[in-house]
């Protein structure tokens, strides 16, 4: 199909260029032959009138007008998957749909394990398919790689629309015989950073998670024993020893289901964290995320409903 002279083919092909910065990696990507990805990069080098991959030794490097282009192409793209997807009656029982959320292992537990079971008895095609939180989150969403980005407000990107998911508190967990839960009347300022501590850093460049950036703010330090990539790893380095991590309530109260754990209300204030979910701009119609959304709102309801959270920090 042409526009305006232009095989819109072409434009699948230099988003997988650009984005491979390799002609071999890119005619895997598009499951073509090495001289059918370059005979393309050629028309599309003729059609631009520039290089758009540039040699420099062994490495291929997108030219300044190939950088310029690239979000312009991913937004072109998108909202093409978008229109070419939209079903023309959506029905949940019917629908066959594979949807990418981006968020951390604490949101899977807490919301997208009870949407699960929502899923399996409403729309068992609708299939869940979840990414860990990455650096570059928000890049994911503005290039369509994701549905759904779930993250704190503070993180969420301004070009998309946001909507509240769930406001969370914080406490302070421990292996349910540290002598800090087993005394009378709650911990203290003072034992808390007295103790070492299991902390969590986010992706590969160590992002500070929302409850670590509030007691950073605060100027409260206590000594790291463990760090770890995720949430729900914390509770078993709790076990059998005398530390202490500061953890959401939804999270704290599952684990102590699973694990010998307790947890108490921190020893200083800390605000709410409010979560919240992003999808793409050109999706805002979407009826499947739409619908796909109340359900999750539906799901984190009942699961409050049926295990009151017990401590506000």
């Amino acid at each position: 199909m042409r526009f305006k002279g232009l095989d819109l083919n072409l434009l699948v092909a230099l988003d997988a260029l650009l984005e491979e910065a390799s002609v071999t990696r890119a005619a895997e990507r598009l499951y073509l032959s090495q001289p059918a990805a370059s005979a393309a990069l050629a028309r599309l080098r003729e059609w631009f009138g520039d290089p758009l991959l540039s040699a420099h030794g062994k490495r291929m490097v997108p030219t300044p007008y190939a950088l310029r282009l690239k979000p312009m192409l991913k937004s072109v793209l998108t909202e093409l998957d978008v229109l070419v997807g939209q079903p023309t009656n959506f029905s949940p029982e019917t629908e066959q749909r594979r949807v990418r959320v981006c968020t951390a292992d604490y949101i899977t537990s807490v919301a997208l394990a009870p949407l699960s079971l929502r899923l399996a008895e409403l729309a068992p095609g609708i299939a869940l398919e979840v990414v860990p939180p990455d650096d570059n989150a928000g890049g994911l969403l503005d290039r369509g790689e994701i549905d759904l980005l779930i993250v704190p407000a503070e993180w969420a990107s301004l070009d998309h629309p946001v909507r509240p998911l769930l406001e969370e508190h914080h406490v302070v967990a421990g292996w349910n015989r540290n002598p800090l839960f087993q005394r009378e009347g709650a911990i203290d300022k003072a034992a808390f950073t007295a103790a070492g501590h299991v902390t969590v850093r986010i992706g590969r460049l160590s992002r500070l998670s929302f409850a670590e950036a509030q007691l950073r703010a605060g100027g409260i330090t206590r000594r790291e024993e463990v760090v770890v990539p995720g949430f729900a790893q914390v509770p078993p380095l709790l076990v059998g020893t005398q530390r202490l991590a500061v953890m959401h309530a939804r999270l704290a109260q599952d684990a102590a289901r699973h694990y010998p754990i307790a947890f108490a209300p921190l020893p200083f204030a800390m605000p709410p964290m409010r979560e919240t979910v992003q999808y793409h701009r050109a999706r805002a119609n979407d009826p499947v995320l739409l619908w796909l959304l109340d359900r999750l709102d539906e799901a984190v309801s009942e699961r409050d409903r049926q295990n009151p959270v017990p401590v506000a920090a």
